[in-house]
């Protein structure tokens, strides 16, 4: 029998920490959920507040939290360009003081720590796919370097409170995930084109739209986040999570239109600074160590999501698609 423990979950109001703390409480355990709403929402959790087992604690990990865990998952941080680069500082602050003030809080109750780290480590990048051992390519002074290098700063201090304390830490990189509860306004690729289609708006591709992506459906990641804080101590990482095959931006929008049945065209619009041209995982140690892949098509992921957002539009949270 599985022995119930006592999880944090920084973040655990966000798009994936929601779907992390209902797939604890599933299994059993007592989950105590820690956000500050810049990008979570309570409408996220608020089917989990009756179960006795699930805590919700309004904060920000920049500031030092005191309370009895076993385990931590460290997902507090905005993950979108439009949300990370709206407060740089904070963003920083968040990726930075956040993970120092949870590595200080699993050393002093003895808890072990997963980094839900990201693919943006890898920047703009030379190799492809990426391995674990590519450095990377990021600009350390461009718009998006508040979220790739305080990413890379936060698994800098894991590595050194490995070394200099020994404290058992896991580190996950997390490539494009996509799902229901993903907010409509956070300009990630997947939520703006399926807004757009179902309000029958251009599809805004940036550049060529030849740059390619790998999208992970948000069941198959959480599944992999859980199988790596179940491995022993040996098993550190860091490790890639998301989806290895791969798709150009037009590929998507064209996808969505086709599921949607919307109206929308492709309009096309200059490449952000800093865009990465390509990214996709190499998880050959993902399957290795966690015996772990993902399961779900897009398509098949992406009906799921469309549903969602339609749904958002019956409920009135989004306007409807403009009449003919």
């Amino acid at each position: 029998m599985q022995q119930t423990k006592r999880i944090l979950v920084t973040g655990g109001a966000g798009f994936l920490g929601s779907f992390l703390c209902e797939r604890l409480l599933g299994e059993g355990h007592e989950v105590i959920c820690v956000d500050n709403f810049f990008t979570g929402s309570r409408r996220n959790v608020s089917h989990l507040l009756d179960n006795r087992s699930f805590e919700i604690i309004r904060h920000d990990v920049t500031f030092p939290l005191y309370v009895e865990v076993d385990e931590i998952y460290n997902l507090a941080c905005p993950a979108s360009p439009v949300h990370y680069q709206d407060d740089p500082v904070q963003t920083t602050k968040t990726s930075v003081h956040g993970a120092i003030n949870m590595l200080g809080l699993a050393k002093r109750v003895r808890a072990k720590i997963l980094q839900a780290s990201t693919s943006e480590v890898y920047g703009d990048p030379e190799i492809h796919p990426q391995t674990e051992r590519y450095w990377g390519r990021v600009n350390p002074i461009g718009p998006r370097a508040c979220y790739d290098e305080g990413k890379r700063c936060a698994e800098t201090l894991f590595f050194d409170y490995w070394r200099q304390h020994r404290l058992r830490i896991k580190i996950a990189r997390i490539f494009n995930t996509y799902g229901p509860r993903m907010r409509p306004d956070d300009g990630r690729v997947v939520s703006n084109f399926i807004v757009q289609a179902l309000q029958n708006e251009p599809i805004t591709v940036y550049g060529t739209g030849q740059q390619t992506r790998s999208f992970c459906y948000v069941d198959d990641l959480i599944d992999g986040l859980v199988r790596m804080m179940q491995t022993g101590d040996d098993v550190i990482g860091p490790i890639n999570l998301g989806n290895p095959v791969e798709f150009t931006m037009l590929e998507l929008a064209n996808l969505v239109i086709e599921i949607t049945g919307s109206r929308s065209r492709i309009s096309l619009l200059p490449l952000p600074i800093d865009d990465p041209r390509q990214r996709q995982p190499d998880i050959g140690t993902a399957l290795r160590e966690l015996n772990w892949e993902p399961r779900t098509t897009l398509r098949d992921g992406l009906v799921k999501t469309i549903a969602y957002f339609e749904g958002l539009v019956s409920s009135g949270y989004l306007r409807p698609a403009a009449a003919e």
